[in-house]
């Protein structure tokens, strides 16, 4: 007798829905168990091949915890803000929330057919304003404790999408999305203080039990360094530029400093000859992501500013360039060479 899969596992799957098999209880005195999955974007293409590589593992811990008595919460939601339904908005004329609507529920009958165990009762939809109105709140908790600033900080920034990028949306000084130009611009914008949670997440990753693979690729992501904050005195603007380094010891052999291009003292250092390839570098590298910029396998560029630097343990003069490969949002944005 053939397996009649689409009758047999809607008739199943119809079964675990309307009973709430997978539901987790609010008051079990079983032990918790918590299977979390990066809500998809719910775009109109629907699931990929992508989608069901990652849930079918967390699906699989989740059946197997609840057969070993757990009380599991595994829920599924979606991440549904985005510059895809904004863009489909502006081209259709079709507002953002029927669109969305459209494929959340497309989404959810592809993922229902799959026969994930999700505990549909805690779906969540990032623009439900009652979702909204707790992201609100986190934010002003984060707030309250000084760990949500203002700060201007170089952006990836779109002017025909009016949007700010991330790095990973902009391709070749593109956006991803649109094929449209990216320039880097100060702009400023709320920032958060995760960096003072380094040494807590650092520590924190002793007592996990994930791969030790995974592990060091969050140590090498949070980077923690020790080292020293190093003052080099600039003649020419009579200011000190704070440059960190985890090896002292190599100052005497400091030849020359780099700087970020989008460094604010770049305009102060620059002399007069050196002006024109300098603002035409500066601009070259606008149109590169952070990405771009610190690729390991890419030539090393840079222009010196005609500017020089006092090294402080010998007294010598140093030259001060301006390198892409140097990020004005990481350390001092600007290091020194040896």
């Amino acid at each position: 007798m053939a397996y009649n899969h689409k009758k047999i596992e809607k008739k199943w799957q119809d079964y675990w829905q309307d009973n709430k098999i997978f539901r987790a209880d609010d008051h079990s005195k079983k032990p918790k168990y918590y299977v979390l999955d990066m809500f998809p974007y719910p775009s109109g293409a629907g699931l990929h091949v992508g989608h069901p590589l990652g849930y079918i593992a967390t699906d699989i811990v989740a059946r197997y915890k609840r057969h070993k008595g757990y009380n599991v919460l595994h829920p599924m939601g979606w991440d549904a803000f985005g510059l895809p339904a904004e863009q489909y908005a502006i081209k259709t004329g079709t507002h953002p929330s029927v669109t969305t609507k459209n494929n959340i529920k497309n989404f959810r009958r592809q993922i229902n057919m799959l026969g994930f165990s999700y505990d549909w009762d805690r779906e969540i939809n990032t623009t439900d304003t009652n979702y909204v109105k707790w992201t609100q709140w986190i934010f002003l908790q984060l707030y309250k404790k000084g760990l949500a600033y203002e700060a201007e900080v170089p952006v990836n920034w779109c002017p025909e999408l009016k949007a700010v990028l991330a790095n990973e949306e902009v391709v070749d000084g593109k956006s991803e999305i649109g094929g449209h130009p990216v320039i880097r611009v100060p702009m400023r914008q709320w920032m958060l203080k995760i960096t003072k949670y380094a040494d807590s997440l650092l520590d924190g990753l002793d007592d996990l039990d994930w791969p030790h693979s995974v592990k060091e690729l969050q140590r090498n992501w949070i980077g923690r360094s020790t080292g020293a904050n190093v003052q080099f005195h600039i003649p020419s603007i009579n200011k000190k530029l704070s440059v960190f380094t985890t090896r002292p010891d190599t100052l005497f052999g400091a030849t020359y400093m780099v700087m970020a291009p989008e460094h604010p003292w770049v305009k102060d250092l620059v002399t007069n000859d050196q002006k024109s390839v300098v603002h035409e570098y500066i601009d070259i590298a606008s149109k590169k992501s952070d990405l771009d910029r610190t690729d390991l396998n890419k030539e090393k560029t840079g222009v010196y500013l005609g500017a020089n630097a006092i090294n402080p343990v010998n007294g010598k003069e140093i030259p001060i360039w301006i390198s892409d490969y140097v990020i004005m949002s990481y350390g001092t944005g600007a290091i020194m060479a040896v």
